[in-house]
């Protein structure tokens, strides 16, 4: 793909209200109206360019949600105050008592506890699937299917979706294809590829700090205008709403996403390469035996690169475990959960961020009880870098 989703945001011109070149924060919960009428309308939702109350809509979530939806190029956005927000809110807005979703069973834990323990409360069922083998996705598909829930790369296993396929799969089932896409910002645009929605956690890389929790959801003005609905809109009425200084911040971060992504994936893919020639095992999009190579290729913005996400399995977690104290010693990174952060992240995944997932279902899917997810940060020098990580294993 040519898709530029940096120029997207470059080419939007939103000022601050006496002419700053920052958007302006506004530290209100509520908006004043010179008439009756004109509240009455927006309440109803009829009103464009007119603020009720900031857990509805705010003019700093507004500015974030619109360079958003450019970015993905979808027709709008919705901001949340956390990732799990984004994604719960969608399918709660998506899904009824009665219907059923069709998943990739690699995902993070979190999604995974939701749609495994949570939903079936309120009879949704959910099939969990390998992502990879369209035909098994193919097969689990009822005639009350929904929604097709996946990551663009998976969470800690980094299998890459084929979102094209399975946007075919779920519209000939009269389903929706649903993207979480927080560990490939800009290096996919899964919206051109054919999903309906996009879902991020935006603590993560489009931060980029680790100084905040949010979300976002992309979409439709129709869905967007259902989740907000204030008679039955899921995000209006759970009332996940972002902080406006906290969606201030993210959308001036947002503006070096594209540098960021660059370096990470730079980084990323020396790491990668040079764990590989130690005989390492190692999970990286980038490396050319990786099953979903050339699917990341042909459906990738190409300059952005594989992303900053890899993962070495060191086989049991006593190791990993080791190697990760080491690795925090010698000044590589931080042994901590989440992603995105500027430096480098790392941990067991079956025992942190995919620990909701049973122990039976992490060997059925492969993934070891030693591997750890690193999350490359913006280091300048690499090499320095990466003689730390080669010392302590």
């Amino acid at each position: 793909m040519n898709s530029d989703p940096a120029k997207r945001i470059y080419d939007i011109q939103q000022f601050g209200e006496f002419g700053g070149v920052n958007p302006s924060i506004t530290d209100s919960s509520t908006y004043t109206f010179l008439e009756g009428e004109t509240m009455e309308e927006t309440f109803l939702g009829h009103m464009e360019g007119c603020f009720l109350y900031s857990r509805h809509w705010n003019p700093s979530n507004k500015y974030l949600a619109d360079a958003l939806a450019a970015m993905e190029k979808t027709e709008s956005a919705w901001i949340t105050a956390s990732g799990m927000a984004a994604i719960t809110c969608s399918l709660l807005q998506l899904c009824n008592s009665g219907d059923h979703i069709v998943t990739s069973v690699t995902t993070y834990g979190g999604t995974y506890a939701f749609l495994k323990n949570w939903l079936p409360k309120y009879n949704i069922e959910v099939s969990f699937v390998d992502i990879t083998n369209l035909e098994q996705v193919k097969n689990a598909m009822r005639l009350n299917t929904k929604v097709i829930y996946t990551e663009t790369v998976t969470n800690p296993l980094l299998q890459v979706s084929d979102i094209p396929e399975l946007a075919k799969i779920a519209h000939n089932n009269g389903a929706k294809l649903m993207v979480d896409n927080t560990f490939t910002p800009m290096i996919f645009s899964p919206a051109e590829l054919g999903a309906d929605f996009v879902v991020y956690s935006m603590t993560k890389f489009i931060n980029g700090k680790n100084d905040c929790v949010a979300g976002a959801i992309c979409g439709s003005n129709e869905f967007i205008n259902q989740l907000s609905n204030v008679n039955d809109g899921t995000a209006m009425l759970l009332g996940p709403v972002l902080d406006p200084l906290r969606s201030s911040g993210i959308l001036k971060n947002l503006h070096t996403l594209h540098l960021r992504m660059k370096q990470h994936s730079k980084n990323a893919l020396f790491v990668a390469e040079e764990l590989q020639k130690l005989g390492q095992k190692v999970k990286y999009p980038g490396l050319k035996d990786h099953p979903q190579h050339s699917l990341h290729n042909s459906i990738m913005n190409n300059e952005f690169g594989y992303g900053g996400i890899l993962s070495i399995d060191l086989e049991t977690e006593k190791r990993a475990n080791e190697v990760m104290f080491k690795m925090q010693q010698a000044g590589v990174g931080y042994l901590a959960v989440s992603l995105g952060y500027f430096r480098t992240l790392f941990s067991c995944s079956g025992h942190s961020t995919s620990s909701e997932v049973p122990i039976e279902v992490q060997k059925e899917m492969g993934l070891s009880d030693g591997l750890v997810r690193f999350s490359v940060g913006l280091d300048n020098d690499i090499e320095e870098t990466f003689g730390k990580i080669k010392r302590c294993l």
